[in-house]
């Protein structure tokens, strides 16, 4: 392929020698296809296609504009290569999904990538957030991606999920259960449950690594799946209003000013409200409520958070056992009868996942795999 890219004039060239400008890649150097030459983007989009007559039905459409030159950088319709670094991103998106739509296939595949720019939501089906290492850290672990989703989320890309248990293992970096398992309940409330095995597999736990591990993640699929109803809801509300399945707790209660100030918790959809536990070894975890009435999850305790004259609600301490991250419901919400059969998942502490009490401490206001539903993200992608 790249002898024939080569001959055809396809890759991005030096301006000072008019030949193909290798990249550095990391692993090895590389030509970058020059999305601008009408004939390459063609060209490609059919190597894409290809793929997909040889039955593939989704693939990570990596990179697109990550690695890009800039210096003696020469394109084939003379856009400058500064400019190109924002724009190849949207370029990239928008020749998979013309792959795809072209071949009739957009009810049966589906393509997730990290580049973007100010057009690529009308082109991706789905971000991801890229390779977070394998610990809990808030600067590119775990917690990094729950500010990263509602970010890209209010920036138009409404779909988004993250590597189960990160990806980037460094020296002494190495992936534990817990984290795996943490990782793994969180994203049971975001649209897209899937794993990794990391850069460096035989360094990291994975969901195979012991039967109980194997065990608990399977019961947090089995809990994703059966909350397949609303991840559906929460598509067609991102496809039709635009309002993004993770959303910062202010998109719906503007009116408390502590929700404009968390970070690491979240909305799912309109009903649902998740704070992930972000350190190890921890058995209870506080959550900020805002003004409504609430019912925890796992066991179906209520709570009544009033509205405080600054306009603020409540912090309380849950019970956080592995399997049960904190998660809250509205009371009001059309869908309690299903988010009610989450009542009998209750984990106990000490025991293996199956069900946990709720310890509710009330403060003073003011504190606070892959399992894949293909028409659900395509209509997103439709909708665009």
């Amino acid at each position: 392929m790249f002898q024939e890219a080569d001959n055809n004039g396809y890759f991005i060239k030096s301006k000072s020698t008019g030949k193909t400008q290798l990249v550095d890649f990391g692993e090895m150097f590389c030509g970058t296809i020059d999305l601008t030459n009408p004939n390459a983007f063609e060209w490609y989009k059919q190597v894409v296609k290809d793929m997909l007559s040889f039955g593939f039905a989704g693939w990570m459409a990596d990179f697109g504009g990550e690695y890009l030159p800039v210096d003696d950088t020469m394109y084939f319709d003379g856009t400058h290569a500064v400019e190109m670094h924002n724009l190849y991103s949207e370029m990239w998106a928008r020749l998979n999904k013309e792959a795809v739509e072209e071949e009739g296939k957009m009810n049966d595949t589906f393509v997730f990538m990290r580049s973007g720019f100010g057009r690529s939501p009308g082109h991706t089906m789905t971000s991801w957030a890229g390779d977070q290492n394998v610990d809990f850290s808030y600067a590119d672990g775990l917690a990094s991606v729950i500010p990263a989703a509602l970010s890209l989320g209010m920036s138009g890309m409404g779909i988004h999920h993250s590597d189960i248990g990160g990806y980037v293992s460094l020296i002494c970096m190495v992936r534990t259960e817990e984290l795996v398992l943490r990782w793994a309940e969180m994203n049971v409330f975001t649209p897209i449950m899937r794993t990794h095995e990391g850069n460096r597999p035989y360094r990291n736990w994975q969901i195979y690594t012991m039967d109980t591990t194997t065990e608990s993640f399977a019961r947090l699929t089995s809990l994703y799946h059966r909350l397949s109803p609303y991840h559906s809801f929460v598509a067609e509300e991102t496809a039709s209003k635009g309002i993004p399945a993770q959303r910062p707790l202010f998109l719906h209660y503007s009116d408390d000013p502590t929700t404009y100030d968390i970070q690491y918790q979240y909305m799912y959809g309109p009903d649902i409200l998740v704070a992930p536990v972000l350190f190890e070894d921890k058995h209870d975890w506080s959550v900020y409520l805002p003004p409504d009435q609430w019912v925890y999850l796992w066991n179906g305790t209520e709570v009544v958070v009033p509205r405080s004259r600054d306009g603020t609600g409540m912090s309380v301490t849950v019970n956080a056992e592995m399997g049960n991250p904190p998660v809250f419901y509205r009371k009001g919400s059309p869908w309690s009868k299903l988010f009610q059969t989450f009542a009998k998942d209750e984990v106990k502490p000490g025991r293996t996942p199956e069900g946990l009490s709720l310890k509710l401490l009330l403060k003073e206001p003011n504190i606070f795999l892959f399992l894949l539903l293909r028409k659900m993200f395509w209509y997103v992608f439709f909708n665009v």
